[in-house]
């Protein structure tokens, strides 16, 4: 159950980043999923590097749906930033 759930918040928040950053990402779905985690790794850091947060770094528990959510935002306007077209 665990692949599942990683996979579909991965999912979810990926696809809630393409939908509130202007402008188009063509990407499939598994793209898609893969920015939701990555996105999700990085929310949890952010939300450790702000003093008197309860995460851990890279506690997975730690990190909650809108930490996904802005960590994915920010990997994808990184990733636009730095792939050649």
């Amino acid at each position: 159950m665990g692949i599942i759930w990683i996979l579909l918040i991965g999912l979810i928040a990926g696809g809630a980043a393409r939908a509130i950053v202007p402008g188009a990402d063509p990407m499939p779905w598994w793209q898609t999923i893969l920015l939701g985690i990555a996105g999700a790794l990085v929310g949890n850091v952010i939300a450790w590097l702000i003093p008197g947060g309860e995460t851990e770094l890279l506690n997975p528990r730690g990190s909650g749906f809108i930490h996904s959510i802005v960590g994915a935002i920010a990997v994808l306007l990184v990733w636009r930033r730095v792939r050649t077209d």
